[in-house]
């Protein structure tokens, strides 16, 4: 069991930056495919970034195209922590913004097994 909470939402202005953060529970956190989702009001989730444990693919990362080159993930597994590092933020990356833990480098929801609650982010025009 993998338990998730994400922080660092908030309202930010287009352009700026937010970094979101999600601390994990349990010692099996080097071990899970690590990813960011978001959804939109009315929306569907979708993917944002992945990073794979270093035994499986080497810290094998993996973004939606929609955020390549703005948005960068991280894992420290020594403090459990998963980072989204965001800049360049645009109005439609306004979402609530999970954390979520897997087993397989996936886009979808349907593949990670754990969940955070969640964190708002609104970028404002």
């Amino acid at each position: 069991q993998v338990q998730l909470v994400e922080s660092g939402g908030g309202l930010v202005q287009a352009g700026g930056s937010l970094t979101l953060s999600c601390a994990a529970s349990g010692r099996t956190f080097n071990t899970y495919v690590m990813g960011w989702f978001r959804q939109a009001p009315g929306k569907e989730r979708e993917f944002v970034a992945a990073v794979a444990p270093e035994h499986w693919y080497g810290y094998r990362i993996d973004y939606a195209d929609s955020v390549k080159g703005r948005f960068t993930i991280s894992r420290d597994n020594a403090k459990n922590i998963l980072h989204l590092q965001m800049n360049s933020l645009k109005p439609e990356d306004s979402a609530v913004y999970y954390c979520a833990g897997g087993a397989t480098m996936g886009h979808s929801p349907h593949e990670y097994n754990y969940w955070g609650q969640g964190t708002p982010v609104t970028v404002s025009s």
